[in-house]
C-alpha cells in the first residue's frame, strides 16, 4: 500500500505531463528550497510551469518510489527533448513538500549485461530490516566507493548475485572492482570523496554522494537493493555539478 506522501508526490510528478494547477498543492512555494542549480527559484510558479510544459508533450514515469521519514525519493524516467533518468528527492514539513533534491542523466545502455537503467526489482520487502540496509549500504559507501578498500567487497557483495543495471558496467563484483580501478591521466576516473545523505526503505537505500568523474566535480546518485544481507542490485546517475558562476539559486547542489 502507497503512503498519502508518496501518491502526492506521484501525482506532483505526473502533473508535468497533464499541467493539472491541482497537482502542486502538495509544495508550499513559500517554504520551497530548490536544490537543482541550474533552476531558478520562486521566478515562475509551479503551476504555470507544468502548465507550459505540459504543452510540449512531456512523459514522466516513476519507476519507483520510496519513503523514509520526511522524505520521499522516487526513481523517474524522463522524455522531454531527451530521454533521461533522475533520482527526486522531497522533504516534507507539516504536511507539504518544502525542499527538493534531484540528479539527472540522459538515457544510456542498455550495458553490457543487457541490462537498462530502470528495470529490475520494484517490490519493497524487508521493512524491518530498513536500518540495517542502510548502515550496510552507508559502510559500502564509505569503505568500498571513498576509502576504496576493495579487498572488502565480499562483506558486502555476492559476485555472483550483483545485479548491476549501470550503463557502463556489467554483473558481478569483478565488473565493479574493474570499473572502480579504472584510471584516467589525472588519477581515478571515478572518485567518491563525501556521502551527503542515505535515504531507506526495507531492502531499497539511495545514497547521494559528491566526487569527481574524469577529474570534473560530479553528483553520485546511488540506489542499491539489499537481499540476504549483501548489495544485490544497484542502479546510478551521474551529473555533472554546474559551476558556482553558472548557478540560478544559491541552495547548493547537496
Amino acid at each position: 500500500m502507497t503512503s498519502k506522501r508518496k501518491d502526492q508526490i506521484h501525482a506532483l510528478l505526473k502533473g508535468i505531463e497533464s499541467g493539472e494547477a491541482a497537482s502542486v498543492a502538495v509544495v508550499n512555494e513559500a517554504k520551497y528550497i530548490q536544490h537543482n542549480p541550474g533552476t531558478h527559484e520562486g521566478s515562475e510558479g509551479l503551476a504555470a510551469l507544468f502548465k507550459r510544459i505540459s504543452k510540449t508533450s512531456p512523459r514522466v514515469n516513476i519507476v519507483r518510489i520510496f519513503e523514509d521519514g520526511d522524505y520521499i525519493f522516487g526513481h523517474t524516467e524522463y522524455d522531454f527533448a531527451n530521454s533521461n533518468i533522475g533520482f527526486e528527492i522531497f522533504r516534507f514539513e507539516e504536511g507539504q513538500a518544502v525542499e527538493h533534491w534531484d540528479n539527472i542523466q540522459r538515457r544510456q545502455g542498455p550495458n553490457l549485461s543487457g541490462r537498462s537503467m530502470v528495470d529490475g526489482h520494484t517490490e519493497i520487502t524487508d521493512l524491518h530490516l530498513t536500518e540495517v540496509n542502510r548502515a550496510k549500504v552507508q559502510s559500502f559507501v564509505e569503505n568500498i566507493l571513498i576509502k576504496r578498500q576493495l579487498e572488502k567487497l565480499d562483506d558486502y557483495l555476492d559476485n555472483e548475485q550483483l545485479t548491476q543495471h549501470s550503463p557502463h558496467i556489467a554483473d558481478g563484483a569483478e565488473a565493479l572492482c574493474s570499473a572502480l580501478n579504472s584510471k584516467s591521466e589525472q588519477g581515478y576516473s571515478l572518485a567518491y570523496d563525501r556521502v551527503h545523505r542515505v535515504l531507506a526503505e526495507g531492502n531499497f537505500i539511495l545514497s547521494v554522494s559528491e566526487g569527481t568523474k574524469e577529474s570534473v566535480h560530479t553528483s553520485f546518485y546511488d540506489l542499491f537493493r539489499v537481499a540476504d544481507g549483501k548489495i544485490a542490485e544497484h542502479w546510478d546517475t551521474t551529473e555533472t555539478v554546474l559551476p558556482r558562476n553558472e548557478w540560478k539559486n544559491n541552495n547548493g547542489k547537496f
